[in-house]
């Protein structure tokens, strides 16, 4: 069992930065390899959104709220997950959540883009959210 944990969150003033991360420990893909991952996160009384993601084709997908400030990226072995967020703004305060897609390696061949907009479906493993509260 794949379980996603996310790390970074913190209360910073506007304009600040934060770094997030997200690791995949104890990771038995039980014959799957990594596909998607990416960040997403939800606040209260709001649905959840897409922050950012990469791909298995390499693919990288920004919201256009967080275009220019934030950026994904993931180690070389591709099983950590990182989100620097700079010039952070009041309304990026959310619970964020780290999510990774595992599939078969010939599944995820056939699959393009990362699915920011539609995770349901993609996105098989979920963590269980860090808080960032921007304040003004």
């Amino acid at each position: 069992q794949v379980q996603p944990v996310e790390s970074g969150g913190d209360s910073v003033q506007r304009g600040g930065s934060l770094r997030l991360s997200c690791s995949t420990p104890g990771v038995a893909y039980g014959g799957g390899s990594m596909g998607s991952m990416g960040w997403f996160r939800q606040a209260p009384g709001k649905e959840r959104e897409g922050v950012a993601c990469i791909g298995h084709d390499h693919s990288v997908e920004y919201a256009p709220s967080v275009k220019d400030r934030f950026t994904i990226t993931k180690d070389d072995a591709g099983n950590s997950l990182y989100l620097q967020m700079d010039n952070l703004k009041p309304e990026d305060t959310a619970m964020y959540y780290c999510a990774v897609e595992i599939r078969p390696l010939f599944f995820l061949a056939e699959v393009s883009g990362c699915g920011l907009d539609k995770p349901d479906g993609r996105y098989n493993y979920w963590g269980q959210g860090t808080q960032v509260t921007v304040l003004s």
